[in-house]
């Protein structure tokens, strides 16, 4: 067998048996199994997310996606042809529209409008048999990705009104429509305080209080930036090959706080602990100086094998869908061979894939 050709997608496709997908979380955050890679020796170890504090070394730095899981996933009907419709928040724009997407039977039309449901309703009753307090989407405009553009007729801030007409978006793999109260819980971070995002980052998911109040007591700090994530991140790559694939953008910011934190981590020598590929995207893609005042802005940063890190030293991050972005980002670190080594190992030893998964930990 020749060498793999990395631009080709077929060379970043593994098996993975159905029943290795995990469709709850464990008992507790930190529960979860650590595969630790080391890039040095490419030595592949066995922990627990607990002995995490233990790997690390004292300045080096956790930098963490602070945002939050807004409830996005909407259920309704075509208002005048009954024809069911459910779809995903995307944004608000400043002019208080919102960007949706969905599926319906037939093409929908500029000035129709969407009667939305409560969630809670949506899977218990007929949805076309609702309340009065409905909330109407009115279709202005389609834009080039296929997403519409929207006017709800509530003015209220969009989050207020999607608490009170959405669900959290699970990945389609979790197989549950609506969330029910342990997702609630359990799919958001515990330092989540920036809504916007419609899936989490799930490495976060592993950390409790008590288990960041060890590192920090290991001398390990931590930082948090901000992503949202964004839509692209429940669409596979359906080009053949990586250089025909449009990366999706995603709104990300550093404060300056942050950056300021990142820069004198690396002015020491510590190591920048990126917890998610999300974290990653946004500290290489930020223009990140020594004085700047934060950064943000968009980025469709597509990070793949021969990428230089700027800032990046290590990787927490889980186990990721066969021929996705992420896992080509993954070998963007360790290595193809040793990322792909290390995602039979993880198949072969039965760890938990995807977001409510077990971690990885690349050093």
């Amino acid at each position: 067998m020749g060498t793999p050709d990395l631009n080709e997608v077929a060379s970043w496709q593994y098996d993975l048996p159905d029943d290795l997908i995990a469709s709850r979380p464990a008992a507790r955050r930190d529960d979860s199994r650590l595969m630790v890679v080391r890039r040095d020796s490419g030595q592949i170890e066995h922990r627990t997310i607990r002995e995490l504090p233990e790997l690390l070394s004292a300045g080096d730095r956790l930098v963490f996606n602070n945002t939050k899981v807004v409830p996005g996933r909407l259920f309704g009907f075509r208002t005048e042809t009954k024809g069911k419709w459910e779809g995903l928040f995307l944004e608000e724009l400043p002019d208080q529209r919102w960007r949706i997407t969905g599926q319906t039977r037939g093409r929908l039309q500029a000035n129709e409008t969407l009667t939305i449901v409560p969630a809670d309703l949506a899977l218990t009753m007929d949805i076309q048999h609702t309340p009065d307090e409905h909330l109407l989407l009115t279709l202005n405009e389609q834009c080039e990705d296929g997403s519409w553009l929207v006017t709800p007729n509530r003015r209220q801030n969009a989050f207020e009104v999607l608490d009170a007409f959405g669900t959290l978006p699970l990945p389609p793999y979790i197989g549950r429509k609506v969330a029910d109260k342990d997702d609630q819980a359990r799919y958001q971070t515990v330092f989540a305080n920036q809504p916007g995002a419609i899936a989490a980052p799930t490495a976060g998911l592993h950390f409790t209080e008590e288990l960041l109040d060890r590192c920090r007591q290991n001398g390990v700090s931590t930082t948090k930036v901000t992503l949202h994530v964004g839509i692209g991140t429940f669409r596979p790559v359906s080009s053949d090959k990586l250089s025909d694939h449009n990366m999706h953008s995603e709104w990300c910011q550093v404060s300056s706080q942050s950056a300021a934190e990142v820069l004198q981590t690396k002015a020491s020598s510590g190591n920048i602990v990126a917890v998610g590929t999300t974290s990653v995207r946004t500290l290489e893609a930020a223009q990140i100086v020594e004085g700047t005042d934060g950064w943000s802005g968009s980025t469709n940063l597509f990070i793949q094998p021969g990428f230089q890190f700027r800032f990046v030293d290590n990787l927490i991050t889980n186990f990721h869908l066969p021929g996705s972005t992420l896992i080509v980002l993954v070998a963007a670190l360790a290595g193809y061979e040793l990322t792909m080594e290390a995602y039979r190992k993880a198949v072969e030893q039965r760890y938990r894939f995807y977001s409510y998964g077990d971690a990885m930990l690349i050093l």
